[in-house]
């Protein structure tokens, strides 16, 4: 595969599975996790099949370790480790899972969520020098709350808005990772599109046709591409849409990051399902 525009991210939670993917394609950039793909990761699976349950310790015992051996896997986009959270969740309590996540590989990313206590998160973060990726991203308003909130970062920032989510609810989910890109023209840089969610070799190649800056993509969906010969979006590309469009909005980005509204019902849904994941994984609750 040749070089391109987008970096490639694997989004999954399995090492060899990454192997895998960076032997099809001769490269991978980096790798994107959250706490429902370690819940499927084979070794954990064959836990919780078993009857067996974790600690929050051994959970995290666990999710150091999958890291740590996709870590020399990937390149320059380094692995996206998110962390433990619900809608209880503080900031500061992010920040100190944070911080411990950080140190784990020397090329680690911290999700948070888009939510208010995620994006203070981040902006701690930032202010220490820890790398972050803002996750569950639905709206061009949440995504200039992330620009804002991290602005004067020394290192790259990544915004992931999710494609597949907003289809699922009838929207053309594609329009909003265009939608960020031609809204943060006017920016200085520092925020990267980071298109997440992705469901087919369609949504691929037309991340690839705007071009997003990253592109995380589940490894079946890369198995696909490679197999067909890693075929790119040309002038004859066209994707259909899927659903209603969402229209670009004319969102400034020289606000402060509390002044936008950063409230999304798939944001809230998609913190509900990880955390419903997690806790899948842990001894039940004595109650």
């Amino acid at each position: 595969m040749k070089r391109l525009r987008s970096k490639i991210l694997v989004d999954g939670g399995d090492p060899q599975q990454t192997a895998e993917v960076k032997q099809a394609l001769g490269i991978v950039d980096g790798q994107t996790t959250n706490p429902s793909l370690v819940a499927k990761n084979p070794e954990i699976r064959e836990l919780i099949s078993s009857g067996r349950r974790l600690t929050p310790q051994e959970e995290t015992a666990e999710y150091r370790k999958i890291v740590r051996a996709i870590s020399p896997l990937v390149g320059e986009a380094g692995v996206s480790i998110e962390v433990f959270a619900d809608l209880r969740t503080t900031a500061q309590e992010m920040v100190t899972q944070g911080r411990e996540m950080f140190s784990w590989i020397p090329n680690a990313y911290i999700k948070y969520p888009c939510t208010t206590q995620g994006l203070r998160a981040a902006e701690i973060s930032v202010a220490e020098g820890i790398r972050v990726n803002i996750t569950l991203c639905f709206s061009q308003e949440q995504a200039a709350a992330v620009y804002a909130a991290t602005r004067g970062s020394k290192a790259p920032v990544y915004v992931s808005p999710f494609i597949g989510r907003l289809d699922d609810v009838g929207q053309n989910g594609v329009d909003l990772v265009a939608n960020i890109k031609r809204m943060y023209e006017r920016g200085d840089g520092h925020v990267l599109v980071l298109a997440a969610s992705i469901r087919s070799l369609d949504h691929l190649l037309y991340c690839l046709s705007i071009p997003a800056d990253l592109i995380t993509v589940p490894a079946k969906v890369l198995h696909s591409w490679a197999e067909r010969g890693f075929p790119m979006p040309d002038e004859r590309f066209v994707y259909k849409p899927v659903g209603t469009r969402i229209p670009y909005h004319d969102v400034s980005l020289d606000g402060q990051w509390k002044d936008y509204p950063v409230h999304h019902d798939l944001t809230i849904k998609g913190i509900q399902q990880f955390a419903a994941d997690y806790e899948g994984t842990l001894y039940p609750k004595a109650g």
